[in-house]
């Protein structure tokens, strides 16, 4: 999965939680196959989600929906 998938992922999401198209960026975290999510403008919320080889695009969105909510 590429980073223009998450991007496309994590928007997706967020657009169902009533975020919109807000600035959404997606970059790599220290770890491998984690991910850092950052969401907002002035406010900004970061989440980190895993996602390595063989991870599917319905299991980066149902983490992308879990640490949002529960942030």
């Amino acid at each position: 999965m590429t980073l223009e998938d998450l991007e496309r992922i994590a928007r997706a999401a967020l657009r169902e939680l009533g975020v919109g198209n807000g600035d959404v960026t997606v970059s790599p975290d220290t770890v491998a196959d984690r991910w850092r999510v950052t969401v907002g403008g002035r406010q900004q919320t970061t989440f980190t989600i895993r996602c390595g080889r063989g991870t599917t695009p319905q299991f980066v969105r149902s983490q992308i929906l879990d640490r949002f909510q529960g942030r």
